[in-house]
């Protein structure tokens, strides 16, 4: 059976970034995300992902300066890759234009409230760490969202899962954790979306589907729990299962 085509677009950084797109190249290829990855966007010509690219040997496409203000950049890729879905994955630049069915994104923030232009990279955890000692928020999160013509769009998100804020966070420790659970889920929850287990009609919020048992908004103490509970499925002889606490 042929899998569905994903594309990656993850702008990384002209030195490093791109470890989310190396680990749902991973999942891919160990059958967790029943999808094949089949190429890679970035802006950033020999940045940190397409050096990433170039060892997992994933096509790598430029998305040039000026990219962005052309009629229909996304598509385009999309079409020439025969891609049935696209993944965002530290993608800085505004979409438009795509069918918001089969885009999602991951935010690595609660979103709607820390979200938005401009909220990405490590500034996005400089003004959660500003909030949380104002005592506005006691913990962040991981956001994943259908992508709308809105930055962040909070109501199309289908999973967020809580991540602990430290008193001695700083910035970068808080990015780490915040890092790592978007690594542990990504791949998981995206594999929901292409398996059309989770979905929405591209307009009303209100439509979005989730399986049986499926938390959308998970504790913190989740993020602690090996056990990855999502719905009642056995898969490749792993149980996923809910546990409600």
């Amino acid at each position: 059976m042929t899998r569905p085509r994903a594309v990656v677009f993850a702008s990384g950084r002209k030195r490093g970034g791109g470890s989310g797109f190396k680990k749902l190249v991973e999942a891919s290829r160990e059958d967790i995300l029943e999808a094949d990855i089949v190429a890679v966007v970035s802006q950033h010509q020999n940045g940190g992902v397409h050096e990433r690219a170039v060892l997992l040997n994933i096509p790598f496409i430029l998305f040039p300066r000026g990219s962005h203000q052309l009629p229909d950049p996304y598509n385009q890729i999309a079409r020439a890759c025969h891609a049935d879905f696209c993944f965002l994955s530290g993608w800085t630049l505004y979409v438009y234009g795509i069918d918001p069915r089969k885009w999602i994104n991951i935010h690595p923030a609660r979103l709607p409230i820390h979200g938005g232009q401009g909220w990405h990279g490590i500034a996005v955890h400089e003004r959660v760490l500003a909030a949380f000692r104002s005592g506005d928020v006691r913990t962040t999160a991981v956001s994943m969202h259908f992508v709308t013509p809105k930055y962040d769009d909070g109501e199309a998100v289908f999973f967020e899962q809580e991540v602990e804020i430290k008193e001695d966070d700083d910035p970068h420790t808080l990015a780490a954790r915040v890092n790592e659970v978007e690594h542990r889920f990504q791949a998981r929850v995206s594999d929901l979306v292409v398996r059309g287990e989770v979905g929405w009609d591209g307009a009303d919020p209100r439509s979005i589907r989730t399986p049986a048992g499926y938390i959308r908004k998970r504790p913190v103490t989740f993020v602690d729990d090996e056990r990855l509970v999502f719905p009642s499925v056995v898969r490749k002889g792993v149980l996923f299962y809910v546990t409600h606490r």
